[in-house]
């Protein structure tokens, strides 16, 4: 439950403390971030369908669907995206990369990276229903499991990434995406496994870059993982 409890306070804003924010519990935490997720998904995909319901247009139910994502998660996440694009944008060495990652400025990739991700969500979004966004939600949540495996060092020794780094395991990264995939089957017997697939792909290929040019992750390229594999993921599901 500590590990529930931290997940959803790093995931989202629901009312929760976690009474304990050491490495096991960490370890559990994003290993039930697809939970999270999930959970997410299902408040947000409630409003938009709700609103839709009372003859709202679909594109404008995808818009205040991800305006609500925004906010339910205290655009921690969409932060980290922009910090991720303007420090992998800026072409320079792994220690300015990371200078201009900690600036609290947004320059040209980091706006060009959030409208593009907010407008893939929105228009993704607006083709789906309740059961697929879920799904869309939890696999976004397993790009920061993926983040987190075993053999990807933190970029930095000291901050969230510090933390989070390293503490999942391989066999546990899939196995909890074989659970979110067979789950995914429900959805869309084709798209839904497709889905976490492909999620879980991008959020991979983010971090090996990550990598290679900041010599690791950092709390913004998690946040960025989440991003990515969550459009991924709706971009699949409304193909």
């Amino acid at each position: 439950m500590g590990g529930l409890r931290l997940a959803l306070s790093l995931f989202t804003v629901a009312p929760v403390r976690a009474d304990r924010v050491d490495r096991p519990t960490v370890r559990v935490a994003m290993l039930l971030a697809p939970v999270a997720g999930a959970l997410l998904g299902l408040v947000l995909a409630l409003l938009a369908g709700g609103l839709v319901r009372l003859g709202a247009a679909p594109l404008l139910g995808g818009a205040v669907l991800v305006a609500f994502a925004l906010l339910l998660t205290r655009g921690l996440h969409i932060d980290g995206l922009a910090d991720t694009a303007d420090g992998l944008g800026s072409y320079a060495g792994p220690d300015k990369a990371l200078e201009i990652m900690k600036k609290s400025d947004i320059g040209p990739f980091g706006v060009a990276a959030i409208a593009a991700v907010l407008l893939v969500d929105a228009a993704a979004a607006s083709a789906l229903t309740l059961a697929p966004i879920v799904l869309a939600f939890a696999a976004g949540r397993l790009g920061a499991t993926v983040a987190c495996r075993r053999g990807l060092p933190a970029a930095r020794p000291e901050g969230l990434g510090a933390l989070v780094a390293e503490t999942v395991p391989r066999w546990l990264l899939g196995l909890v995406t074989l659970v979110t995939g067979a789950l995914g089957v429900l959805v869309d017997p084709l798209r839904g496994p497709l889905a976490v697939l492909v999620a879980v792909l991008v959020a991979g290929a983010l971090t090996v870059h990550a990598r290679r040019r900041l010599g690791g992750v950092t709390g913004d390229v998690i946040g960025a993982s989440i991003e990515l594999a969550t459009a991924a993921a709706l971009t699949v599901l409304a193909t």
